[in-house]
């Protein structure tokens, strides 16, 4: 452990640790002060909608870095992170669905609008305890992982590698998204979850509720930020880079693929279980359409455009296109799918690196070489 944390404090991480430090002040103070203090009329008001804005958008970052932990650093790529982004959206839905009580529609105690408007009789099974946050907080980790784990399981330790793991796991988010579709699922069907009243007691409309969910995410994103560097910082992280270069020899050395495999897909699969949960209550909805195939690869995209296996890269690259999508949906909202196509391709051909293997080339090419040693006759 003491070796480990030298590791981490050693001088060329300094500028990661600096990073950090000002990134939380900008996010944690800055931002709240700019949407507090200045009025209105003021060029540097921050207003409210963009609070809920910027939370989503540090929900995909959080989410980015959960598929560049087993991607960038295991060499899994997962096409189906969405779905358990998905799974942990619609675990924190049913605790804000029970949070609602009579004020519904219907004012049925007991059981959610669309359920009384599809005549059913009992709250099913699965519903229990999520009135309660504490539960509700815990099957927000336990549901994706659960399913990371046994899914993860089936496919590792039967050697599924490359595209068709890739294929199978983009199978899975489609079977579950038909599925949610299904309204004797008891998740609402096509319409999912919505309507939501309060959290914790807390009105969600109200700015102070917005804030706090807003500083919520970017605790939750730094937090996972330093999870993850400690995992691929210790032996089990260097394990599984060598895995993601050499599979094989790793495994001639002894070293359990499969279990190193199934831990970071299911450390990953967790933290885009918090993700979800953090998003639903900020936007205020969760249905099947967050288990669409088109949005794992999106967070795929994310990933290779900040620079698969740097972890800040990932969080970059998730907040740089998510911002360039919505200025785009608004300014051309019929070329967004064709930027995003060529941005991928682009990636793909010019910056195989992403954005941090840019910026790596920019800063070897300042800094001075060392002269070349003169030869001795």
């Amino acid at each position: 452990m003491t070796s480990l944390l030298c590791r981490l404090l050693l001088p060329q991480d300094r500028r990661f640790w600096l990073g950090f430090v000002i990134a939380g002040a900008v996010l944690l103070g800055l931002v709240p002060l700019l949407n507090l203090l200045p009025g209105e009329g003021s060029a540097l008001h921050l207003p409210n909608y963009m609070v809920p804005l910027l939370g989503k958008y540090l929900c995909y970052a959080l989410l980015a870095l959960a598929l560049d932990l087993v991607w960038g650093y295991a060499g899994v790529l997962s096409l189906g992170h969405g779905a358990f982004f998905a799974l942990g959206g619609y675990a924190m839905g049913m605790y804000l669905m029970r949070e609602i009580g009579t004020r519904g529609v219907y004012g049925n105690p007991l059981l959610p609008d669309f359920m009384v408007f599809l005549a059913w009789k009992e709250l099913p099974w699965y519903w229990t305890g999520f009135e309660h946050f504490p539960i509700a907080a815990l099957m927000v980790v336990l549901v994706p992982a659960a399913l990371a784990l046994v899914f993860g399981w089936l496919a590792f330790r039967s050697r599924i590698t490359g595209v068709y793991l890739s294929i199978i796991t983009q199978a899975m988010t489609y079977a579950l998204m038909l599925a949610f579709f299904r309204n004797e699922m008891g998740f609402g069907g096509n319409n999912g979850l919505t309507d939501f009243k309060d959290l914790l007691g807390f009105d969600l409309r109200a700015p102070a509720t917005k804030m706090g969910l807003y500083a919520a995410t970017v605790i939750a994103l730094g937090l996972a930020l330093l999870i993850c560097r400690f995992v691929v910082a210790s032996k089990l992280g260097r394990v599984m880079m060598a895995m993601r270069d050499a599979e094989s020899r790793v495994r001639f050395l002894g070293y359990s693929v499969t279990a190193t495999k199934l831990f970071a897909f299911t450390l990953s699969a967790a933290l885009a279980g918090v993700a979800g949960a953090l998003y639903v209550p900020q936007v205020g909805i969760i249905n099947p359409s967050e288990f669409s195939p088109a949005n794992s690869i999106e967070i795929a995209i994310w990933v290779a455009v900040g620079g698969r296996g740097t972890l800040v890269g990932a969080i970059l690259g998730a907040l740089a296109v998510n911002a360039a999508k919505t200025w785009l949906t608004d300014a051309l909202p019929d070329a967004w799918l064709f930027f995003l196509g060529a941005l991928f391709i682009a990636v793909t051909l010019v910056l195989p690196d992403g954005l941090m293997g840019l910026a790596a080339r920019l800063r070897r090419r300042r800094t001075p070489q060392p002269a070349p040693e003169e030869k001795h006759a």
